[in-house]
């Protein structure tokens, strides 16, 4: 598995992160396009800043073998990025608006 591949399944994870937020937080929903699109920047996002800790894709692939801990680590990351991306979204759209 290669730094790619892991990025991509980060990134799909964020969307279904986004998703499932817009669907269990329905009065925080953005709507379809609005959720995926969140959970794509909030995955994005945490995995930058909080992937500076050790579980970045470069991290979990140094020596060549994919590190277990560090993956699930990285998933459980881009999830929360896209919960957060959603609810985060939600709140500027209603400060804007």
């Amino acid at each position: 598995m290669t730094a790619t591949l892991i990025s991509l399944i980060s990134v799909c994870i964020g969307i279904f992160g986004g998703v499932f937020a817009g669907a269990v937080f329905k009065h925080r929903s953005n709507g379809l396009i609005g959720n995926v699109l969140a959970g794509v920047f909030g995955s994005i996002f945490f995995i930058k800043s909080i992937g500076r800790l050790g579980f970045d894709p470069m991290s979990i692939v140094g020596d060549g073998t994919v590190n277990m801990p560090l993956f699930v680590c990285n998933i459980l990351v881009s999830f929360l990025g896209g919960i957060v991306g959603v609810v985060v979204g939600y709140k500027l759209r209603k400060m804007i608006a």
